[in-house]
């Protein structure tokens, strides 16, 4: 009985260090990465689209693609952030 239970024990670490924890932490660094997105930054979306940011709400973020051409998206749409060039603005 005391070796089913300790095999059992282990499946479970097992199982938590492999699967559970590394997707625990990949969700802190991409809510950390939502978090950092700021007016001016240049981004790509899920959809592969290039943008710059130019306002930001709670659950939205309005992009501008082109030259008139403003969108607005949800903020999990978000897929990579880059930060303006120097000497760059908006």
């Amino acid at each position: 009985m005391i070796s089913t239970l300790v095999m059992f024990s282990l499946i479970i670490l097992i199982f938590y260090f492999m699967i559970l924890r590394p997707q625990q932490k990949r969700q802190k660094e991409r809510q950390k990465l939502l978090d950092g997105v700021k007016k001016g930054d240049k981004i790509t979306t899920i959809g592969g689209i290039q943008a710059t940011v130019l306002g930001l709400e709670e659950k939205t973020v309005l992009i501008q693609i082109s030259d008139n051409v403003k969108i607005k998206i949800d903020k999990s749409a978000v897929a990579n952030i880059t930060k303006p060039a120097e000497g760059e603005t908006s």
